[in-house]
């Protein structure tokens, strides 16, 4: 068993016929057909069944597919970042980001980085926090910008700025008194429909208990996009992060940052502790701390 025997599975079964993947493939069905039928017997079993249209992978088939895909993605991969390591500042950057910082904060941070490495490409997942943590895990990108607070665990973690937590929403939610004031104390929030993050609801529900305040939770989802478009719909009061603030466009959306007695929100730097950077990769996450050093002094440990 090789990857070019893998490579010539995946293209079959991704083809839906033998005939189809050899004409991908520029090469007679016959040859195709032996590579095929030496893979099976190399497994002892049977990987997919012949029918009149198209093949159906068998479980064993599946299982193949699935790991066949995973290794061929990891050689590619190996072999790109040996190429980085030959070319220092050329190749590909894996990266994910959280969308409540990639189309805002990080805007200006991506055009500055382009301009100084312009050799560098992009492939950036966006997702939530923890979906970003199992594509680490996986080997599917090498560093992820998320936001507190996350199981740090098996992660390097760089802390690169704190947020203040903000309630946006229509004007209408919020008292008159409120909308005067600069700093929104959690009392204002009590009774009202909110929008949260579903991983901030712990802490917002002990923030809520520990004044003896209701909190009324009309929505809980995975993404600061979510939150932002329901709130700026007029449906409730979103609990955001600073950053996703311009997510925000209707005329009667506001946003008042809210007090301390929510804890801030850390954007952060992370990759895996078991693997090691490509030179793309370590390059970037070192000019994301020079670039956020120089704002302000970011704060020492992730906040968890």
């Amino acid at each position: 068993m090789d990857f070019k025997q893998l490579s010539y599975f995946l293209t079959v079964v991704d083809e839906g016929t033998i005939s189809a993947a050899a004409k991908k493939l520029h090469m007679t069905q016959p040859p195709l057909s032996t590579q095929m039928k030496a893979l099976e017997d190399e497994t002892g079993c049977l990987l997919f069944e012949r029918g009149p249209r198209s093949i159906r992978l068998t479980d064993a088939g599946r299982i193949m597919y699935e790991r066949a895909s995973a290794l061929l993605h990891m050689s590619s991969r190996l072999m790109e970042e040996l190429a980085d390591c030959r070319r220092g500042s050329h190749g590909t950057l894996r990266l994910g980001v959280v969308s409540s910082v990639g189309s805002t904060v990080f805007c200006r941070c991506f055009l500055d980085f382009h301009r100084a490495y312009p050799d560098i490409r992009f492939e950036v997942s966006e997702a939530n926090t923890y979906q970003l943590l199992e594509s680490l895990r996986d080997g599917l990108i090498e560093l992820a910008v998320v936001r507190t607070p996350f199981p740090v665990g098996d992660f390097h973690c760089v802390p690169l700025k704190k947020e203040a937590l903000t309630a946006a929403g229509h004007k209408s939610f919020f008292e008159s008194s409120d909308l005067e004031r600069s700093i929104l104390p959690l009392s204002s929030l009590a009774g009202k429909p909110l929008i949260i993050y579903r991983r901030w609801e712990e802490i917002l529900t002990d923030a809520f208990h520990a004044q003896d305040l209701e909190m009324s939770v009309l929505c809980k989802n995975d993404d600061a996009r979510t939150t932002a478009f329901w709130a700026d719909a007029g449906l409730g009061i979103g609990i955001l992060p600073q950053a996703a603030v311009p997510l925000l466009s209707h005329p009667d959306s506001i946003w008042k940052p809210l007090d301390q007695s929510l804890p801030p929100s850390t954007i952060a730097v992370i990759h895996s502790k078991h693997s090691s950077l490509s030179t793309v990769a370590k390059t970037f996450a070192d000019y994301l701390q020079d670039v956020f050093c120089k704002k302000s002094e970011p704060p020492s440990a992730c906040d968890l």
